[in-house]
C-alpha cells in the first residue's frame, strides 16, 4: 500500500502570471480628480507654435495643468516652452476642464451635428415625388460578428 499525502496538505506553484512588461504610453493618463475631464491639446507642429489653437481651446473653458498638481506625471521640462510649470510633451500640453462645462459642450456640438443631418434629410425630402417617394435615411448602424443572419444554406 502506497502512502499519498491528502490533497489539501500538497504545496502546489502559484499559476498566476505576473504583468508583462510594455512600454509606457507617450501621452501619460493623469489620476482622475473628482469633477474635471482631461484632454491634450496641440501648442505646436513641427516646432511651430499653433497659438490660435492654444487661444481657441483656452476660450473654450480648457485650463492647462500645473505639473505639481499631478506628481505621478514626471516629464522633462521643455527649456523653450511657453508653459514652463505645465504638463508639456512634446508640442501637447495637458488641460482640464470642470466636467458640468464639458458635458454642455459636448451637447453644444451634438445638437448642430442633428440639426445638420436635418438640414439635410429636409432638403432631400423636398425633391421626393410622389410616383416615386424617397425614403427617410434610417440613421442607425449595426455591428454583427461571425455567420448572425445567415440561414443553414449559407453555410
Amino acid at each position: 500500500m502506497v502512502n499519498k499525502t491528502p490533497r489539501e496538505v500538497e504545496q502546489r506553484e502559484n499559476t498566476t502570471h505576473a504583468k508583462s512588461w510594455a512600454p509606457p504610453s507617450t501621452l501619460p493618463t493623469p489620476d482622475p480628480s473628482g469633477g474635471y475631464r482631461y484632454r491634450w491639446i496641440r501648442t505646436a507642429t513641427l516646432g511651430t507654435t499653433d497659438a490660435p489653437n492654444v487661444s481657441n481651446k483656452f476660450r473654450q473653458g480648457w485650463v492647462p495643468v500645473k505639473s505639481t498638481d499631478h506628481p505621478e506625471i514626471t516629464v522633462l521640462v521643455d527649456r523653450n516652452s511657453d508653459f514652463p510649470e505645465n504638463v508639456e510633451i512634446g508640442g501637447l500640453i495637458l488641460c482640464k476642464i470642470p466636467e458640468e462645462v464639458a458635458v454642455q459642450r459636448n451637447a453644444y456640438y451634438e445638437n448642430a451635428a442633428r440639426s445638420q443631418l436635418d438640414s439635410v434629410d429636409n432638403s432631400l425630402m423636398k425633391e421626393s415625388n410622389t410616383s416615386m417617394p424617397i425614403l427617410k435615411p434610417e440613421r442607425r448602424s449595426r455591428v454583427e460578428f461571425g455567420k448572425v443572419g445567415r440561414s443553414s444554406k449559407d453555410e
